[in-house]
């Protein structure tokens, strides 16, 4: 079969968006089992936060006008009419010439327009307070729907929920939210060599890395991954095991069978399935250069390369591109800005992703290229993030500043 030509990574993401046809169901969930999830609609405020006016010190809630000009040589004098418990309303207002002791957090008469901190004032008896500060109209006061105000959009549609936008959920009120369904993904590893980790392997067997490292990578993007086993390089064998990943799930991985080899049988075993196509078969990028992505019906593919380093870097570029699309998550990345420790020349007409790991040296961050060969795993596991290096650039000077994006 005839290989289609190397696309660059922002190609590839471009082909993969105008191909998608899949949406992820929508379900009700509380909120208490919502960490990680993506909401699947627009939430809007049903009520001002807070719906009272609160002080956010302690001290005396009082008419500004009352306090204007007030020091220590020449200190307000104000009649303390009494006090606000935390979490009641007050049982009385102010006049002029009076105030009234309020907590953090407490709730103001509503005629006070300020609030003085109690540092700056002195109890002269149970009924006279004496301020030695002025205070400007609405200082050290939170106004009705400062936080949040009713009807406003306080969650868009695609927000990945965290744990502070959990708590604003819950003082609204809001106990459950709809969220798009978890992706169901099936991976499959390929391969003669490969064999589980449970078993004993022989010499030029290996042990099955991606399987548990896609799970992984599934679980962290809040997919829902399921294991297929491994395949060995049988083309009956491999399409019945995706005729079954295919029917089951919502997207499948395949790692290992996507080079050019007269025994990679992914390519094959795609094509064979009725409303099948194949949108890419390689990627200008390294590593991860062998990689498949098609479709069965509406149902993605992604043939990813067997190099554990590859098969994550095409994870992390287009599998999760396909997943931020089809639940309307727009992702930001912060990367980590660093000097780089050595001259690094990277390959012509490829667009690279170099691990790297971190180390501080006189106040500076230093990135160090993580070099790795074809099937290793441990200096993966030592790398704090990648340095991105452009198709067009010949690679990176000693002292270039460059961003680390992290794994």
């Amino acid at each position: 079969m005839e290989l289609l030509k190397l696309v660059t990574v922002k190609e590839a993401k471009e082909i993969i968006e105008k191909n998608i046809s899949f949406k992820p169901g929508i379900e009700k969930i509380s909120i208490l089992n919502s960490l990680g999830r993506i909401l699947a609609k627009d939430i809007y405020a049903p009520e001002n936060v807070p719906d009272f006016r609160k002080s956010t010190v302690d001290g005396y809630a009082v008419i500004s006008s009352d306090v204007f000009g007030a020091s220590e040589s020449l200190p307000a004098i104000l009649k303390l009419v009494g006090e606000v418990k935390i979490g009641t309303e007050p049982t009385l207002d102010i006049m002029p010439g009076e105030c009234m002791y309020v907590p953090t957090g407490g709730m103001l008469p509503e005629s006070a327009d300020t609030v003085v901190m109690i540092e700056y004032t002195e109890k002269l008896d149970d009924e006279t307070i004496l301020v030695n500060k002025p205070a400007a109209p609405f200082q050290n006061i939170i106004e009705i729907g400062e936080d949040v105000k009713k009807g406003e959009l306080i969650l868009k549609k695609g927000t990945k929920l965290r744990p502070y936008e959990i708590g604003v959920l819950s003082s609204l009120g809001i106990l459950e939210v709809e969220v798009y369904k978890k992706v169901k993904v099936g991976i499959i590893s390929t391969g003669d060599e490969i064999v589980d980790p449970k078993e004993k392997i022989n010499k030029g067997q290996v042990r099955d890395i991606n399987s548990y490292l896609l799970y992984s990578l599934c679980l962290e993007e809040g997919a829902e991954p399921v294991l297929y086993g491994i395949v060995k390089d049988d083309y009956e064998k491999l399409r019945e095991k995706l005729q079954a990943a295919i029917s089951e799930c919502d997207l499948v991985l395949m790692s290992g069978g996507s080079s050019a080899g007269n025994k990679d049988e992914t390519l094959k075993v795609i094509s064979s399935f009725k409303n099948s196509n194949i949108f890419i078969h390689g990627v200008a990028i390294r590593p991860g250069k062998p990689t498949i992505v098609g479709k069965a019906g509406d149902k993605f593919i992604f043939g990813l390369p067997g190099h554990p380093l590859a098969c994550a870097v095409i994870f992390k570029t287009l599998v999760i591109h396909y997943l931020d699309r089809i639940r309307n998550f727009e992702r930001e990345e912060y990367p980590v800005e660093c000097r780089f420790a050595v001259n690094y020349h990277k390959a012509e007409g490829r667009a690279e992703f170099l691990p790297v790991s971190i180390k501080e040296a006189e106040g500076k961050l230093i990135a160090y290229p993580t070099y790795y060969e074809s099937g290793l795993i441990s200096r993966f596991a030592k790398s704090f993030g990648y340095v991105y290096i452009e198709k067009e650039l010949e690679g990176i000077s000693e002292g270039q500043i460059v961003k680390v994006y992290k794994f």
